[in-house]
This record gives structure tokens, sequence and C-alpha cells, in this order.
């Protein structure tokens, strides 16, 4: 399982800055040309990356995280039952690989850190389910110790909900809760996290019911107000949901498209981000090729549309801030860039800095503070 991936420095750097992570698709199965994970050195006041190391020999570094402590990276691997870790030199940023560990079913598409950094939650897209990786105490990711077949009924489209495909992990604000958004089946999965044992366990509502052949795919919660939003990849929507931050339930209030409503091509929604305060959230459309702006209601989370802006670029996969959230960076899969737009905090908005970085087939960002 461990590929022996080669890490080649570029550039020296000394600390006090802040690193990208770049991870892409790497095999023809996915029609892609990546080569692995790219490291960048960010500029904080323009916003603009040189690259100073690649990691190659990598398989589909699909997703990746940063541990909050900001020393280990972790990735899941598209089509792969395995996911990685990695040391991150403080100094310069560059990764080394410390190990890999088995996921318990195929197709990590996204990972995610306990509050205490002592437990790993992945969903394994193809496997239709969710495991728990022990971290230890030198960043190294154990075996998985619990992995959770989700149950249900396949959603309506024939070709993408044949069965239960989780595609994201996400703990609410108090760590006690964990989101899984099934896209096979219509659902979003609630689980109950025991930070004690790493152990998941259903949630009073264990799930809840999306619209049919609607497709959740990613959620984020907002940062102090009991409100969840989860983009829904087939039906190009986004819905806001009530939380129960005590049972650990979601009630649905309220759903709008990800499309404006004169556009008649193929889109799939893919990404979801949150603006700091929770004043604004963004979703990003592969087909459209942009990023959908909304505003929130500051007691509600009700969503109101501020527009449209393309992303330059073919089907945005990601979308996420860098650690300031002055910026927000969109990866381009099929047209190999990163773009990269300022972001003005009293309006949503969203502006191209001119800063395009040509990365192939990427998917994925994650920084980290030096």
């Amino acid at each position: 399982m461990l590929t022996g991936a080669l890490a080649t420095p570029l550039f020296s750097q000394t600390s006090g800055q802040v690193f990208a992570y770049a991870g892409c698709y790497t095999t023809a199965q996915r029609h892609a040309h990546g080569d692995g994970i790219h490291v960048y050195r960010m500029d904080r006041q323009t916003g603009a990356w040189t690259h100073i190391q690649h990691v190659g020999n990598l398989v589909n570094p699909s997703f990746l995280i940063v541990s909050r402590d900001q020393r280990f990276l972790y990735s899941v691997h598209g089509d792969e039952a395995y996911a990685t870790a990695f040391a991150v030199d403080a100094g310069s940023g560059f990764l080394t690989m410390l190990n890999q560990a088995d996921t318990g079913g195929a197709n990590g598409v996204h990972l995610a850190a306990d509050p205490g950094d002592r437990f790993m939650v992945v969903a394994n897209y193809a496997a239709g389910s969710v495991a728990v990786l022990p971290v230890r105490p030198d960043g190294r990711l154990a075996n998985q110790i619990q992995s959770i077949g989700l149950q249900g009924q396949p959603g309506p489209n024939p070709k993408e909900q044949t069965s239960s495909h989780p595609h994201h992990i996400v703990f609410d604000p108090s760590g006690r809760f964990v989101l899984a958004p099934d896209k096979g089946f219509d659902r979003v999965f609630v689980f109950r996290f025991d930070a004690a044992s790493g152990k998941l366990s259903p949630a009073d509502s264990a799930s809840t019911k999306s619209s049919a052949g609607s497709g959740p795919r990613h959620a984020a919660f907002h940062p102090s107000r009991p409100i969840a939003w989860v983009v829904n990849e087939l039906a190009s929507s986004v819905t806001t949901y009530e939380w129960d931050p005590r049972h650990g339930s979601l009630q649905p209030v309220q759903t709008l498209p990800t499309l404006p409503p004169d556009f008649q091509g193929e889109n799939t929604a893919a990404e979801i981000a949150v603006a700091p305060e929770g004043r604004f959230v963004y979703c990003s459309n592969r087909g459209h090729d942009s990023i959908a702006i909304y505003s929130t209601h500051p007691k509600t989370g009700m969503l109101a549309s501020v527009g449209w802006v393309p992303t330059q670029g073919k089907s945005p996969r990601f979308i996420g801030f860098d650690p300031s959230h002055r910026f927000l960076y969109a990866t381009n899969e099929q047209s190999d860039t990163i773009v990269a737009f300022r972001v003005d905090s009293a309006t949503g908005g969203l502006t191209p800095t001119g800063q395009v970085v040509q990365n192939a087939s990427p998917v994925t960002v994650a920084f980290a503070k030096a």
C-alpha cells in the first residue's frame, strides 16, 4: 500500500509564511494527468503562489486537510482504500511522508479530524461507508477501527444513484456530531462521535431525507448559529437546515438553485464554503463553471442570491478560503488551473486577482501556517 512518494524540494523558506497544498487526480480512469501534491508559498498580501515542492508517486490525492496544530497533512486517494499522513516542516512547508493506513473501503473522497486531532473520519464513496482511523501522537495514521455501511434506498438517477455514495464528512461546531451527505441515497446521515473511543453511533435522528434525485454532496455549518447548509450535486441546489445541537437533527427550511434562471446546459454542483461570521455562502458549479454567491439572514440563515462569478476555467471541483479569508481559490479540474479571487467582506463579492496557477487536474487545496 505504501507507494514510496518522492519529495523534491524546490525552494527553501523561513517561518511566518502560509503554504498551500494542491492535490490532483492522476489516473487515466479519471481522464487525468496530474502527478501528486504540489506545495506553494503564498504571498499573504497579493494571494500569489510560488511553487516550492512536488511530492510525486501518489495515486489520486483527491482531498487534503491539515491538522489543527499545522504539523501534519492528510490525504485520501480517489479509487483507493487508504489514507496518507505527511509531516509538515514548520520552516519550509515541505512535506515528508509518514505512512499510509487502511480506510476500510474503496474511493475515499473526504476526511475530517476530530477537534482533538486524535481520530480521522473518512467517507468511502464507492464502498458506501464511513470509517474511523486513529491518529497516533507522532501524526501517523493507524488502520481503521470502525467502518459503518450506510443503509437506505438509492435515488432515482440510474447512473449516479445506484448505491450509497457518501461524499463528505464534517463535524458540527461542538465536535459531538458528524454529518455525512450521501449522494446515492439522497440522505444526510448524522452520527454521534465519542471523543474517548473515536467510535461513531447513529444520532437520535439517524438521517434526514433530501429531495429525490438531489444528490446531497457537501455540508457546512454556520460558525455560531444552529444552521447548516448542504450543496446538492445532481439538482444543482443548496438547502438551508435548522440544526438541533442537542440531539443532532436537521430540519430543511429552504432550497435555492445554484444556477441562474436562464442557464440551460448540463451542470453539477460541487463545493460549498462559508465566509467568517456566516454572512455569505459560496457554491461551485461544474458546467456553468461559476461560483454562486449568497448572503445569509442573520437569524435564520436562509439564503438570498447575490450573483455568480465565472471561475475562468472548466469544472471547479473545489473552492476554499486561505487562512485569512481574504482570498478564495477555485480548482478548475478540466482546465488545469487554480484561480485566485479577492473577497469583499462587506458584500461577499469576488474579484479575480489575476493570479492563475497552472496545475494539472487540480481537485483540492489545503493551507498551513508556518
